[in-house]
């Protein structure tokens, strides 16, 4: 049934949405990628996605959200706020309204191609408390995205309820691991693979991969 459908993937070439992009190759007919210019800090973040998304075959477009920075800055916008997270608030890495706005926009562009499905790497368990990350959310939503549209919209979520070394897993299972550690950047200081080392991100992904190849008996091929 999902082989006949049409996703698009909010992509921003990181680990967790590049493990979204070839999950969503495997399950459907056609799949499309959109990636977000929201004024990041590090603009190889768009480079990369438009890398990946080329040498995977799948179209990629990516829309203006430039309003988003002026709203809401934090430290993935401004080179003078430093990434850090004080006991009982958000970290400053949180963009207020992000997966928000780009749930809707990825739906707006998927009702004028034609595809039903939303594929999002948002994630519940290794979240760092961001809320429009919570499955309760991306469901609201939903709702409203049909509502508002008229349209049978499907939010898909295949890693809310998986952690980083689960991900690194779903990867692998795909055939994507090794293209998934080479070639995405989720690092904060905009460094490819296996990044910095040091901001929350890298430690997060790092923790998660070193947790399978422990598990998976891989350590000596990675």
């Amino acid at each position: 049934m999902e082989q006949q459908r049409k996703a698009v993937v909010v992509f921003s070439g990181g680990q967790d949405s590049t493990t979204c992009l070839f999950w969503a190759k495997e399950r459907f007919a056609e799949v499309e990628a959109v990636t977000f210019n929201y004024g990041q800090r590090h603009k190889l973040e768009l480079e990369v996605a438009a890398e990946i998304a080329k040498e995977l075959g799948v179209k990629h477009h990516v829309l203006d959200m430039g309003l988003l920075n002026q709203l809401a800055p934090n430290a993935l916008t401004r080179d003078d706020i430093a990434i850090e997270q004080k006991e009982g608030e958000l970290p400053t890495t949180f963009v207020d309204g992000r997966n928000m706005l780009f749930l809707t926009f990825a739906a707006v562009l998927a009702k004028q191609i034609g595809a039903t499905n939303i594929v999002a790497g948002v994630c519940e368990t290794d979240f760092s408390g961001y809320p429009d990350c919570r499955d309760v959310f991306v469901k609201s939503l939903n709702v409203t995205l049909n509502l508002a549209m008229d349209y049978p919209f499907v939010i898909d979520t295949p890693l809310m309820w998986l952690n980083k070394e689960q991900t690194w897993e779903l990867a692998d299972s795909l055939g994507a691991f090794d293209f998934v550690r080479r070639r995405t950047l989720t690092c904060y200081n905009g460094i490819v693979a296996d990044g910095c080392g040091e901001c929350p991100a890298c430690k997060l992904r790092k923790k998660g991969l070193d947790d399978y190849l422990a598990a998976s008996g891989r350590e000596g091929r990675a």
